[in-house]
Parts: C-alpha cells; structure tokens; sequence
C-alpha cells in the first residue's frame, strides 16, 4: 500500500486539518500518517483556542514518521508560525521527501488573514520552493504574485507569476464569485482547466484541506499532476454532493459518502 504524510493541525470537531486529511486519504487508497503542528479547539462556529506544538517536538514527530515508514507523499497545511514553517523544510530536504502538496493556508475564504506576515514570508522562502505543487485559493494566489484577480484571465497571470517565482505547478481554486468552481492547474509554460459545477452546499468546512490531500494521495500512487487533480476533484465533488448537514455552523463534508 502507498503512504501519504500530513503535516497540520488538529480539527476537533474533525472536519478540518488532520482529521479531513486522515480521511480523505484513506478514502483514496493510501495509508495516512500524521504530523500535527498544532491543537485547536474548534468546531463548525470557530475556532476557540489553539495550542501549537514546540518546533522540537514537530521535528521528532516527522523523524519519527520518515525513518520507520517512508511517506510516499506529503501534504502541508496550516502552519502559524516561521519557526514550525523552517522546521518542516528542514526535515523534507533531509529526508529527500517527494511528491509535496502544499496548501499555502494564509487568507480565509472569508478574505481574513490567518497567518503572520513573518510567516508568510518563511512560506515563500523556505517552504514553496519544495513543493511540487501548491494549492491556493484566490485571495493566497493574490498574496503569492501580488496581482489582483478579478476573471480568469487574472488567474492564469497570476498562477504563471507564481510558477516563475517558485517554480512548483499551482493549482489556483476557482470560486470566489470568479467562475463556476473551475480550478486552473499550471505548470511547465502550460495549464489547463479542471472544470467543475458548483454545488449548492453550504457546508463547506475542510474544502481545502480535502483537495490538497486527496492530490497527496493519487501522486502517492504514481498518477501524474493532471489525473491526481481531476480524481481529487472528482472525489471532493461527490463529498459535497452528499449533502451531509451537521453542526450549527458551516458544516464539514462526507468525506466517507463512497461507502455508505
């Protein structure tokens, strides 16, 4: 069986972080570990407290991971601060790590920055350039190529700009009143669009984090960039699709609806 690593936070009501990536992986095929850089108490309201881990203790879960069961993938998300952020490029360069997915998690959909500038910064130094692809969404990509986006044409400018910059593909999320849930991956001088129909679900907790895992997962088993994505686009769609509704909040998705 493949394997794949996530590296983030926990989510206790688990629709989210962790939790959303430990379940979108086992539900494409691989075995999922995990590196938790943070705790959080939250559910489909907010977030109520965070407690982050020390960096010494992120480096030995990641040691711990990389040495006994090779991760044939990893997947990073929402990670505060630069000295967490520095740790984990450390360790992926020394474990020669391969098939990065790299959700860049800096804005909320709801535009609200979640990390610091400082942060922001290490990201782009340090983290980015080891990724084989990143995910943002449209308010991160304006953060990432200082352009703003307003159409699809925006999104392609600014998704080349990203590339040059730190020379990864960029999966750049549709949305955002933009357009109908497309997704533009580019990478090589080229891109192409995944096309999707947008689903009228509110419960929309963990979005993010489930596509850059379920990506994680389908290079774990060997596919190439185009059909990791378009498979884990698929699955994220028929998550939401299964309308499931819990919580007083936005709500998470199904992410098990293929068994049920």
């Amino acid at each position: 069986m493949k394997t794949a690593l996530t590296i983030a936070g926990s989510d206790s009501c688990g629709g989210a972080g962790i939790q959303a990536d430990i379940k979108t992986m086992t539900m494409n095929g691989v075995y999922a570990m995990s590196a938790i850089t943070a705790l959080t108490a939250q559910n489909t309201t907010g977030v109520t407290g965070i407690m982050e881990v020390t960096p010494e203790f992120l480096a030995s879960q990641l040691d711990a991971v990389f040495t006994d069961i090779y991760p044939d993938a990893i997947k990073t998300g929402m990670v505060a601060s630069s000295d967490l952020i520095r740790v984990i490029s450390s360790k992926l360069k020394e474990y020669k790590a391969k098939n990065i997915v790299v959700d860049p998690v800096m804005v909320a959909t709801s535009g609200a920055k979640l990390i610091s500038d400082d942060a922001i910064e290490t990201l782009k130094s340090e983290l980015l350039p080891l990724a084989d692809v990143i995910t943002p969404n449209i308010p991160e990509a304006e953060v990432l190529s200082g352009m703003t986006i307003k159409n699809e044409d925006d999104m392609i400018a600014a998704a080349k700009a990203i590339n040059e910059k730190f020379g990864c593909s960029v999966l750049c999320k549709g949305g955002h009143q933009i357009n109908d849930a497309n997704d533009l991956l580019y990478r090589d001088g080229s891109y192409v669009w995944f096309k999707g129909k947008r689903i009228d679900n509110t419960n929309t907790h963990g979005t993010g984090c489930t596509l850059s895992s379920a990506i994680a997962s389908h290079l774990a088993k060997g596919e190439d960039m185009d059909s990791a994505v378009k498979n884990a686009k698929d699955y994220i769609s028929g998550a939401l699709a299964a309308m499931l509704d819990l919580g007083k909040g936005s709500g998470p998705l199904c992410h098990n609806y293929k068994i049920l």
